[in-house]
């Protein structure tokens, strides 16, 4: 139910997930920082690849769902209640 002649406009970066670069904020500063370790604490070049394969993996399910690392988390914190 609206008020007629009353508007309100909203920007989309109020209903948008934070991303960068593509993927969500938390998970690209997580995996910038363990393949930086790699790198840089083990002298592992295969850390540069690796780094490109699993942020073009996260951009990739962003795609489908920007919350999907809010998912993963949520996932894993929850309690089992059923023994199986």
């Amino acid at each position: 139910m609206s008020t007629p002649g009353f508007q309100i406009k909203v920007h989309n970066s109020l209903t948008q997930p934070l991303l960068m670069a593509g993927a969500p904020r938390q998970f690209t500063i997580l995996n910038a920082t363990l393949w930086a370790a790699m790198l840089l604490g083990m002298h592992s070049i295969w850390a540069i690849p690796g780094w490109i394969v699993l942020h073009g993996a996260a951009v990739m399910l962003t795609k489908k769902d920007p919350y999907f690392f809010g998912v993963i988390l949520r996932h894993i914190r929850q309690k089992i209640f059923y023994r199986i």
